[in-house]
């Protein structure tokens, strides 16, 4: 159940269940933390001023109508500028902090401190237009679709609203013609929502971010609990998955229904794994434990719920049935005993929830086709079927390009699934903790999309933040959640045909952040000193 720590001179005992209690910080450090605390939150404000000139704001924008923030909208080149330059501070603010959440030092930021962080940096972006997608217009026209009682699995809003429509104006044209990508849940929660927006696409913005909110909320909840059961720290996992900037930026800025599904998907595996003994392997699986089984169906129903919001959310159920094998014995027959009971109770709730919502099983199809229509430029597999497409060129073959799309698109979902299937069958051999197993195959899974986006990566680093340990593995989630943010414009699209703006707009964010910098570094020296000592990290090797 423990290990000793060797190599020292004085052994460590390391619990592989439940991480050690960290000492407060101490007062330069807490001073550091709430200036760093405050740095975040300029940032967030710039954020939100920026976002008035140079967000993704609809056709028809009410800040026109708002004195002295109008004229933001009339300086879209300088408004760009300050947006990116809240982006720069919030993503420095945000390593710092990583400072107070690294789970070696002896001395941690609590799980209060952080929780009261994040309010205070997204609280300045609840009531500000979307930023760097403008997916939330095709939210509120499918919404609009389902409130008028239409099928928005086979119309997309130009034939359902008709062209001339205000909730169809604020649609980018390719997504016009296109039924509903998204589940039942979201959609039939967006109907009931548009009377209280009436005909404000303004309301109806706020009201959509109401519903990425609460996923936020729920990971919120998730994400420290289960970190305690894997013998994380929780400041370390509210850290890196909670306090993301990619969160920040996408989940809450851009109001992203992905966010209502990790929630939901989260808050289902803690909710389904409460009543589980903690086991490690080869120790004996104690007795059925009271609500063991009530506990388990909670959470197949709750992950069920964030599927039929988002569909990659169904990743989470075989590797949740993989950990209750293994609360057994760990034998296939445990995981045919764990695992059909809950496929078929998957099943019932799947489809109570369909009926439930009078929306059908019609988002199954345009699941599966509507996402490929998008070619993101950050996707590997797309670029590599740019790169055969300008090789077959050069060769004198022709341009293949679009040929190659698909093809490499369905390798992609194999290659995923056979990462997914090796490690299920790694976690259930006690190579991975299941958690783990999901977090890298939900990585696979987005990551070689032809239609990656940048907020794809958090269905694989939230859950990674809750389990996954070892300093190398956050280094590179840091890295990743630093750089993406910065590949998106603001306003979710090319700069009004002026991609020229961008390059000074980034300079100039530069310039604003380094100034920050030096007032931070007046002001707290702490932030950008050597790290104190540190401690041994955790075990990973607990059920």
């Amino acid at each position: 159940m423990a290990r000793l720590e060797t190599g020292s001179a004085h052994p460590v005992t390391l619990s592989p269940v439940h991480p050690r209690e960290p000492l407060p910080l101490e007062a330069a450090e807490q001073r550091g933390l709430d200036v760093v605390r405050r740095f975040g939150t300029v940032g967030s404000l710039f954020l939100a001023l920026g976002s008035l000139g140079a967000g993704a704001a609809p056709v028809i924008n009410p800040v026109q109508e708002i004195p002295v923030l109008r004229l933001f909208t009339r300086i879209p080149t300088v408004s760009l500028a300050i947006a990116i330059s809240g982006m720069g501070i919030l993503v420095l603010s945000w390593l710092m902090l990583g400072r107070f959440a690294q789970p070696s030092r002896t001395r941690l930021a609590s799980q209060g401190q952080l929780a009261r962080t994040i309010a205070l940096w997204v609280l300045p972006l609840l009531v500000i237009p979307p930023l760097f997608s403008r997916d939330v217009y095709s939210y509120l026209a499918q919404s609009e679709i389902v409130h008028r009682g239409m099928d928005p699995y086979t119309l997309g809003p130009a034939q359902a609203l008709g062209v001339a429509d205000k909730f169809t104006a604020g649609v980018s044209n390719m997504w016009r013609e296109t039924p509903a990508p998204y589940g039942p849940v979201v959609l039939r929660l967006g109907g009931w929502l548009a009377p209280l927006a009436g005909n404000s696409i303004a309301v109806g913005v706020l009201l959509q971010r109401v519903l990425a909110l609460a996923g936020v909320v729920l990971i919120v909840w998730a994400l420290p609990r289960l970190a305690r059961r894997f013998g994380v720290q929780p400041a370390t996992a509210l850290w890196l998955g909670a306090l993301n900037p990619l969160l920040i930026f996408h989940f809450v800025a851009g109001a992203h229904n992905d966010a209502l599904a990790v929630g939901l998907m989260l808050a289902g595996l803690e909710v389904g794994i409460r009543r589980l003994p903690i086991r490690v392997k080869g120790d004996t699986p104690p007795p059925l434990a009271r609500g063991e089984l009530l506990y388990i169906g909670l959470g197949v129903a709750i992950i069920t719920l964030g599927v039929a919001v988002k569909l990659p959310a169904v990743f989470a159920l075989p590797f949740f049935a993989v950990m209750v094998a293994r609360r057994w014995h760990g034998r296939l027959k445990d995981l045919f005993v764990a695992g059909v009971p809950m496929a078929l109770w998957f099943g019932v709730v799947l489809v109570a929830v369909c009926f439930g919502t009078g929306l059908g099983f019609g988002w199954f199809g345009a699941t599966f086709n509507t996402p490929g229509l998008v070619r993101s430029w950050i996707s590997p597999t797309a670029e590599l079927a740019n790169l055969s497409g300008v090789l077959g060129i050069a060769l004198g073959l022709g341009n293949h390009t679009d040929a190659l799309v698909p093809i490499l698109g369905v390798l992609g979902y194999l290659v995923a699934v056979g990462i997914t299937v090796k490690f299920l069958w790694d976690s259930f051999k006690w190579r991975y903790r299941p958690i783990i197993g999901l977090g890298v195959s939900m990585g696979a899974v987005m990551i070689l999309q032809i239609n990656l986006q940048p907020w794809y990566v958090l269905w694989a680093v939230i859950p990674l933040a809750a389990a996954a340990g070892t300093s190398r593995f956050r280094v590179a989630a840091a890295v990743l959640s630093a750089a993406l943010p910065f590949l998106l414009p603001p306003t979710g699209s090319t700069f009004d045909g002026r991609p020229y703006v961008l390059p000074f707009a980034y300079v100039a964010a530069i310039v604003v952040c380094g100034g920050g910098m030096l007032i931070v570094r007046r002001l707290a020296p702490v932030l950008l000193s050597k790290p104190s000592p540190r401690v041994p990290e955790p075990v990973d090797a607990v059920s």
